[in-house]
């Protein structure tokens, strides 16, 4: 009878602690819990490329690579001067690659070295403003001595109203939303809480072409530069009021 009498002394303060330590938790920070509405908001914009980069290069080979680099020399010229003829700006044709590497041949059947062959790249990164004018151009460079054609790249050259655009979109799009879920819901939106943007550049539209000038014949063909999707989001996050 003692021992029941005293494992109840024991257990009725903690009873009395925690009860009292409840109470006080809730009631410490009141109305501190912040009821809010999250939502994301998203705009698209269609761009219509008006800019191509294109790599273009001329490879020669030799016996010596002297002749090598003096038969590509001439034929770079030749496809640079065309390139200018047909309307491409000077500060818009730049060297971006240029190597001199041997090639060695053996015997297939004694495998012993047989001779040496030199060859030379030089490509030029060429900027094309008139892309109406793209496929005339090309034909122009092959023609001229470029028998290394890597890849077109369409791109916009300035994106800035068309993201402008599409970020104005999003935002509507998000308030919109959260309108429509806090009518729904049976609540009143409070002040803006949070903004959160993020924007999705498309990244260039790119084009394969073979090597060697046989090329030639499928670059005459009218190239269309089709479309790019630029993607805007926007996270909004509202107080709800009580």
């Amino acid at each position: 009878m003692k021992r029941s009498t005293l494992l109840l002394a024991v257990l009725l303060p903690a009873a009395i602690i925690l009860s009292a330590c409840g109470p006080a938790t809730v009631v410490a920070n009141p109305g501190s819990a912040l009821h809010s509405l999250s939502v994301t908001g998203m705009g698209t914009v269609e761009l219509t490329p008006d800019i191509a980069y294109i790599n273009i290069g001329v490879h020669t080979e030799a016996p010596t690579a002297a002749e090598a680099v003096a038969t590509n020399n001439t034929q770079t010229q030749q496809v640079v001067d065309a390139l200018k003829t047909a309307g491409v700006a000077s500060k818009d044709i730049r060297t971006s690659n240029f190597s001199i590497y041997p090639n060695t041949q053996y015997d297939p059947q004694t495998n012993q070295k047989i001779g040496t062959t030199y060859m030379v790249d030089n490509t030029v990164y060429v900027t094309v403003r008139d892309l109406g004018n793209l496929g005339a151009l090309l034909d122009a460079a092959v023609k001229s001595g470029a028998n290394n054609v890597n890849s077109i790249q369409f791109d916009v050259a300035d994106k800035d109203p068309a993201t402008k655009q599409a970020r104005d979109a999003a935002v509507k799009d998000a308030q919109t939303q959260a309108q429509e879920l806090a009518k729904a819901a049976g609540v009143t939106l409070g002040e803006i809480q949070t903004i959160t943007y993020n924007n999705s550049i498309p990244t260039p539209i790119m084009q394969s072409f073979g090597k060697g000038a046989g090329g030639a014949a499928d670059l005459a063909v009218p190239i269309n530069p089709g479309t790019m999707t630029l993607t805007v989001t926007v996270g909004m996050a509202y107080e709800i009021k009580q």
